[in-house]
């Protein structure tokens, strides 16, 4: 307990799903956790949540899809919180992600990279000043295994999240001089209730999909921590062993 003492972190997508189990450990580790995602239910409920459970969080809606409501949040925890330590890029907007490469429009592939790296890139650029303030800020962003393997069907998730992880490895060679490492988390979890569904299990050497809770939200937690802070630049993989380190 107390890995992120005196920490403010930011974590977008953060009301349902990794996001927000990744936010509720946070919180339990001791930071201030900013709650970020675009309907105010959903944050209101992970805020109480934590503040029942003795945490602190702020509640921020915000589209990542819109770039001023994407400054506005950064501005909102700084007001409340004086300072950004962790940024956890999560959000995505998953409703437009299947498509073959031949019927692929430019205009749907623009919303995969408006909600992905683009609004990764600008939460990044937002926070930099800060991360950089802080002597040993840390970056994750949500990437995929299957962009990693290109699955397909999904060409503009696909195009969408190898797009992030180029980021992540530009950012951490070009932020390493100020203490900022930034890395990769490519998870396979049960976020849609995989289990009531029936759907199989994925083909992994451990057979069965992660818990947001017990399996991805901790390597996370790593990642914001001090016990992290000589990797930079990295895919780390939560996936039952499905990729076998070809991520990298």
């Amino acid at each position: 307990m107390g890995r992120l003492n005196g920490k403010v972190a930011i974590v977008t997508g953060a009301s349902r799903g990794i996001g927000r189990a990744t936010a509720k450990l946070f919180a339990a580790e001791g930071a201030k956790v900013a709650i970020l995602s675009r309907t105010s239910e959903g944050v209101e409920r992970v805020v109480a949540d934590i503040l029942e459970a003795g945490g602190a969080a702020l509640g921020v809606v915000c589209d990542v899809g819109e770039a001023d409501q994407i400054t506005a949040a950064v501005d909102k925890v700084v007001a409340a919180y004086g300072r950004i330590d962790v940024l956890v890029n999560n959000a995505f907007d998953g409703s437009a992600v299947s498509s073959s490469i031949i019927d692929l429009s430019v205009e749907q592939l623009q919303r995969n990279f408006d909600t992905g790296p683009i609004a990764y890139l600008l939460f990044m650029q937002a926070c930099y000043p800060h991360l950089r303030e802080s002597g040993e800020g840390r970056i994750i962003n949500f990437a995929s295994m299957a962009a990693t393997s290109g699955l397909a069907g999904y060409g503009p998730y696909n195009m969408a999240k190898e797009a992030v992880r180029a980021l992540t490895r530009t950012a951490a060679r070009e932020w390493g001089a100020d203490k900022i490492t930034v890395n990769n988390v490519l998870p396979i979890a049960d976020t849609w209730g995989a289990a009531e569904k029936e759907v199989p299990p994925p083909m992994s050497a451990l057979a069965r999909f992660g818990s947001p809770e017990e399996d991805i939200a901790p390597v996370v937690l790593f990642l914001a921590s001090k016990d992290s802070q000589f990797i930079t630049g990295y895919s780390l993989a939560p996936d039952g062993g499905a990729i076998i380190d070809s991520a990298r």
